[in-house]
């Protein structure tokens, strides 16, 4: 059903995620999941942007230099397609974050995630962040 530019544009999504969440642009992210259900426990908690920004920025520390000062993984990325325009992912993040004594891991888990091709555009239709598999030193990263 998805050929490779579909799994590309899918891959895109979970690193440009990454790459805007590490930056500080809690809005870019808000963006990407701005059509997104938010799940924890199995349950919706939210939708939309002004959610996703408000979680991110009561729950992340912003450091001096306008970022949270982490690195986020985003590693063995699956899709599978439900149709021409809906598939399911699941991929592993690791978070970085220098330490006293060098670079620590923060927390290790997985997103699990829904996708929906839009006006010909894929675009997140949930994301579970349920399993968060291991927490390390959250005190520099996480309220």
């Amino acid at each position: 059903m998805g050929d490779g530019d579909d799994v590309h544009a899918i891959h895109t999504l979970l690193y440009r995620y990454a790459e805007l969440l590490d930056s500080g642009e809690f809005a870019g992210v808000a963006a990407l999941l701005a059509d997104a259900d938010i799940i924890v426990g199995g349950k919706v908690v939210g939708r939309g942007e002004r959610f996703v920004e408000q979680m991110l920025t009561t729950r992340v520390i912003v450091h001096d230099d306008g970022t949270p000062r982490t690195r986020h993984l985003i590693t063995n990325p699956i899709v599978e397609f439900d149709n021409t325009d809906q598939a399911r992912g699941r991929s592993c993040y690791t978070v970085l974050q220098p330490g006293a004594t060098g670079i620590d891991i923060v927390v290790t888990g997985r997103h699990h995630d829904t996708f929906r091709r839009v006006d010909g555009r894929w675009r997140f239709a949930s994301r579970d962040y349920t399993f968060m598999d291991f927490t390390g030193d959250t005190a520099n990263h996480l309220r």
